[in-house]
């Protein structure tokens, strides 16, 4: 089952900003470590940013540091990913998961929900 829902992507220019929010229904959110993930075309599905439990800390990877912020609401079930300063090398299908692994290996824990696309032209 799938329980796990983006929204928020879109097109954008390099420059721009987006908001991606992501619903996780499947019980139990505050108990886990959040993420997002991305995959560009041709290319594997890569970390993107971790936010613990309780939102007290966080990890990106090394290409946005400093352009995105992870947040999330455990009273609402939903993680956000705040882009800005986009680059067309951020355009990807985006997903939100359920995290596990500790530094710099994180992994996906549950099903994959559809994705948001975000298309950043130059």
């Amino acid at each position: 089952q799938v329980h796990l829902a983006e929204s928020g992507g879109g097109l954008v220019q390099a420059g721009g900003s987006l908001r991606l929010s992501c619903e996780d229904s499947g019980g139990s959110f505050s108990f886990y470590a959040m993420g997002w993930f991305r995959q560009a075309p041709g290319k594997e599905r890569e970390f993107v940013a971790r936010i613990s439990w309780s939102g007290t800390n966080t990890a990106y990877v090394d290409s946005v540091k400093g352009r995105f912020t992870i947040s999330r609401d455990n009273v609402k079930n939903m993680v956000y990913l705040q882009m800005d300063s986009l680059k067309p090398e951020d355009t990807a299908v985006y997903y939100c998961n359920r995290v596990g692994g500790s530094p710099p290996n994180y992994y996906a824990m549950d099903n994959w929900g559809k994705g948001t696309l975000v298309t950043v032209s130059s």
